[in-house]
């Protein structure tokens, strides 16, 4: 229906269609009840029926969309500055933020400087869909590009510029802009009191951050959360990004008012305790559902007790030994809190959990002990987990119930 308003040429796809339950023709029904009457019911919009699982319809689709860009005379200039889409963008471990663009027009080529959102920096490479290292990516091929600062939104147009510095400059500029766009008076909130609130009247709105893994993940939340409607309050995300929760993201929501949502992301120990010196309340999530059914809830008044995983104690692997009858032992050095024997623990490495289990050892020297506090080491052994290394991070962690909270 958008597309048609916006009189924009398009190819509807029926997909799923390996599925038992599949009815192409009942969608067809409904589509001509909205005003796309496809060809193969006398109309003009062209139709394929697909499954991505087993490849049935995916040849046909692709010749009715070059039949259909060859009809509109769809073509890009290949020889001026390349200019695209970032379709996706992630933090990868070892190659920093990846983004995935589709060039619309141009060519991109390795070590060109370039601008996006707030980013700018020079492509040090470019991979296709095989992970292959390419020089250069033409007119509607999509590459990976290595080498931004940061991880960009998708959605967000990915440039070429003419000088580094003319990129740089932009990047500055648009920096700017945005810490002025996230300036807020400083207040704090959390969902725990959220219902009281809005019966007293404080408050019209409920402002969350949102940290994700992937940018089409930090994305979906973001629109679900936007689509949650009450009567006396809605949700507003006020940033969203890609990566681990920091001290800047808790500073954004204490100047805002706002709640941290983080998903399949760790939130850096500095950012923790900046988080409880300012009432900033930080809640981690693995499955978007539950991201989504809790501030419905919390909106609503409705949050039954819950459970919430805390952080009592820190640990830096400092040394590696092996035996034969305990296997790999980790020796550390506690530098916050205690580490409890009977506590679940994870092990960080460059701020992303390896392993989350339970310890089958902890001792002081040759003694099994219960717990070790802050300024002592100890040894640890971990449950089905032996590759640890040296300068990996420990967190004995437990699990609180906490009443009305998200």
């Amino acid at each position: 229906v958008q597309a048609m308003a916006a009189h924009v040429p398009f190819v509807v796809a029926i997909y799923k269609i390996e599925l038992p339950p599949a009815d192409a023709d009942k969608i067809k029904r409904e589509l001509s009840e909205r005003g796309v009457l496809i060809e193969e019911w006398g109309g003009q919009i062209p139709c394929a029926e697909i499954s991505a699982k087993t490849g049935q319809g995916i040849d046909h689709l692709l010749e009715l969309l070059l039949i259909v860009a060859e009809l509109l005379e769809l073509q890009a200039n290949p020889y001026k500055k390349a200019r695209g889409t970032i379709v996706e963008a992630h933090l990868d471990k070892g190659r920093g933020a990846v983004a995935t663009v589709l060039v619309q027009e141009g060519t991109l080529c390795v070590g060109e400087p370039f601008i996006t959102g707030v980013h700018s920096g020079r492509v040090r490479a470019l991979l296709d869909e095989h992970g292959q290292r390419v020089e250069e990516a033409k007119p509607s091929v999509p590459v990976q590009v290595l080498g931004l600062p940061g991880v960009p939104q998708a959605g967000d147009t990915f440039a070429v510029a003419n000088s580094e510095r003319e990129a740089k400059d932009l990047s500055q500029r648009r920096h700017l802009i945005k810490r002025e766009q996230d300036h807020r008076k400083l207040r704090t909130v959390t969902l725990s009191d959220l219902h009281d609130q809005i019966q007293q009247g404080h408050i019209q709105e409920l402002r969350v951050v949102v940290k994700g893994d992937v940018d089409g993940s930090v994305e979906a939340i973001a629109e679900e959360l936007g689509r949650i409607i009450h009567e006396e309050v809605r949700v507003n995300v006020i940033h969203s990004a890609v990566g681990a929760i920091s001290e800047s993201d808790v500073l954004l929501a204490a100047a805002s008012n706002a709640i941290l949502l983080g998903f399949h992301v760790n939130t850096q120990p500095s950012a923790r305790d900046l988080a409880v010196q300012e009432g900033v309340e930080i809640r981690n999530y693995r499955i978007i559902y539950e991201v989504i059914e809790d501030v419905r809830a919390a909106l609503a008044g409705l949050l039954a007790p819950t459970t919430e995983e805390q952080v009592v104690g820190r640990a830096e692997i400092r040394q590696i030994f092996t035996s034969s009858r305990m296997g790999t032992i980790g020796g550390c050095l506690v530098q916050d809190g205690t580490i409890v024997r009977s506590n679940q623990v994870r092990i960080l490495r460059d701020g992303q959990v390896v392993f989350t289990g339970e310890l089958t050892s902890l001792r002081r020297f040759k003694d099994d002990v219960r717990e070790v506090s802050e300024g002592f080491e100890c040894g640890m052994g971990f449950a089905g987990f032996d590759d640890i290394s040296e300068g990996d991070i420990v967190e004995s962690l437990v699990v609180v119930e906490t009443e009305r909270t998200l």
